[in-house]
């Protein structure tokens, strides 16, 4: 007996259809990169940095299931896909919400603090970003966003970003696949603008051997050809560097052309790879790639390294 089948049967079946966005889902993203960077903490150098991050993400987890954020215009959704232009650009689309989300990661953080769970010394930290009204917050936000900021936004600016990422990343979900417009460059977030924090080869139905770069703010997925590079899309002079001894877990894509490199993340070598997570907990291939002529693409958001501006001379 024959049937017709439905237009999802067909793409399931149809093994040249790919997805090419893959959209975030707050309610386990957050949980699932806090349970992979304690993975990687593990017989890690870094090992009390990445429990710290980890339970940054954790706050993360615990303001995602509550914060409200505004749904995209339609009128902004129907012009980004006439202009092919992303859809809600960082700067210009800063969800107030993301300010309760900060005090609510405050108040975690410091609940764990004192505990056994944070340093101390994190404390004049937190006690400095509950004292700025939120003017001075929205400020330092778009600087960070420009990955530009002062000596002393640095120390805060993992919080500030981590506040950021839940509002984005709550929006991004909020969207359908079909809203999200094909944009040029390639090498930006379709959604947000922003920069992909790491690629990552995925594994899984309709992904599997394909890579996507990922969204260092909203944590929105959108495939690339592996054979570009993921920062000025030449075809020239692509390579790949890692740790001799390692995995392969996470290399470093390297240019020629730009003269720059951002880390692949491959699934196919480990399943359970997150590109944020493994980003972070790869810091020696970092170190290694800083004694090359090739320079980081763009930071990771709670690693801030953008080059801070010298603090102004009295």
């Amino acid at each position: 007996m024959q049937r017709i089948l439905q237009s999802g049967e067909i793409e399931t079946l149809d093994r040249t259809h790919f997805q090419r966005i893959v959209l975030p889902n707050p309610s386990s993203l957050f949980a699932e990169r806090a349970a992979r960077v304690r993975q990687l903490a593990q017989g890690n150098p870094i090992a009390d940095y990445l429990h710290f991050i980890a339970k940054i993400i954790d706050a993360q987890h615990a303001a995602a299931a509550t914060v409200t954020t505004a749904a995209l215009d339609a009128a902004v959704l129907a012009q980004a896909q006439v202009r092919s232009m992303p859809l809600m650009p960082a700067l210009e689309h800063i969800d107030p919400a993301w300010q309760g989300v900060l005090d609510a990661l405050l108040d975690t953080l410091s609940a764990e603090t004192g505990s056994g769970g944070l340093p101390e010394p994190l404390q004049p930290l937190i006690a400095a970003l509950r004292e700025l009204n939120a003017d001075e917050r929205n400020d330092i936000a778009r600087k960070l966003l420009q990955q530009e900021g002062s000596a002393r936004d640095i120390g805060i600016s993992p919080f500030v970003m981590a506040a950021l990422q839940v509002t984005f990343v709550q929006r991004a979900s909020q969207l359908s696949v079909g809203d999200v417009p094909y944009t040029d460059p390639a090498t930006i977030c379709p959604v947000c603008a922003s920069e992909p924090v790491a690629s990552v080869v995925r594994i899984g139905p309709q992904m599997a051997g394909h890579r996507y770069l990922h969204c260092g703010t909203c944590c929105t997925e959108w495939q690339m050809v592996r054979v570009k590079c993921s920062h000025c899309e030449s075809t020239k002079g692509v390579r790949y560097q890692g740790i001799e001894g390692g995995k392969d877990v996470v290399m470093a894509e390297t240019c020629d052309e730009c003269g720059t490199y951002r880390k692949i993340v491959n699934q196919e070598k480990d399943p359970m790879a997150e590109p944020l997570a493994d980003d972070l907990a790869s810091l020696m291939l970092d170190l290694l790639m800083g004694e090359t002529k090739f320079q980081r693409a763009s930071p990771n958001p709670l690693l801030y390294v953008a080059v801070a501006e010298e603090e102004a001379q009295p």
